[in-house]
């Protein structure tokens, strides 16, 4: 997006789901602040998610002279993989990567895996954590409806154990969401479901992965160390609200 058209944009499914107008702000790079600010003034929305690149450390502080309330929401950390260069592990059996299409075994795994991840929602104290979740839930079914969702089916337990949300668009496959069910974290799953992931990534003629996280999540990042990721930008996330919204729990 050229500086000239840095603006927000309205995020329907973000709006209904909290019960207020919200829109997003995701800052090119090369952009200025002054096109930032001239987007933020302009906007009316109950409240604008702004992303930008971690090197404007100055931007924060800029921010909330802007007449609302700024709420850091923690970073974002990307990681890049050459598809085919990954340190995969063998294959192992009874274990095997599948579509995932059936909407109820979406929503199932990504509320055992993502129930007690802390995401940027929650810094914010209008956002409840079950609403949070339930973002993630519809996220996820977005990408099983575009045929985008590959789990880790174990032939032992009759189940999918892992899943990954993916788009896959161009030359790049980005992994939007992955992890293990919680009862079967710790076994070396993590990494069946990544080769999975650059397996499907190089049958369809791409040449990258891109993952990302929030930066506080370093235990996810150590695994992708050793499956050979590297890291390539860190993003900050910063919620911008409008005075005297109610909090989640006065409404």
């Amino acid at each position: 997006m050229p500086e000239s058209e840095t603006r927000t944009v309205a995020s329907p499914q973000e709006s209904a789901r909290f019960g207020c107008s919200v829109e997003r702000l995701t800052v090119p790079g090369g952009a200025r602040f002054p096109s930032v600010r001239e987007a933020i003034l302009a906007s009316a929305a109950d409240v604008i998610v702004v992303r930008y690149p971690a090197e404007h450390v100055d931007w924060f502080a800029r921010l909330t002279a802007l007449g609302r309330t700024a709420v850091f929401a923690d970073s974002l950390a990307y990681w890049r993989l050459r598809a085919g260069e990954g340190r995969a592990p063998g294959p192992s059996a009874g274990l095997s990567p599948r579509p995932v299409g059936e909407v109820a075994e979406v929503r199932r795994l990504v509320a055992e895996i993502f129930s007690s991840y802390r995401n940027h929602y929650l810094a914010n104290p209008l956002f409840g954590a079950s609403q949070a979740l339930a973002g993630y839930q519809e996220w996820a079914v977005r990408s099983a409806a575009e045929r985008g969702c590959l789990g880790l089916w174990s032939a032992d337990e009759e189940a999918f154990l892992a899943l990954a949300t993916l788009d896959e668009d161009g030359p790049r496959t980005e992994i939007l969401l992955a992890g293990v069910v919680p009862q079967a974290q710790g076994g070396g799953l993590y990494a069946h479901l990544l080769r999975g992931v650059e397996e499907r990534t190089l049958a369809r003629g791409a040449r990258e992965v891109l993952i990302s996280t929030q930066g506080h999540n370093v235990r996810v990042q150590r695994a992708w160390a050793r499956y050979g990721f590297e890291p390539v930008e860190a993003v900050l996330t910063v919620h911008l609200i409008r005075p005297r919204l109610p909090r989640a729990g006065d409404r």
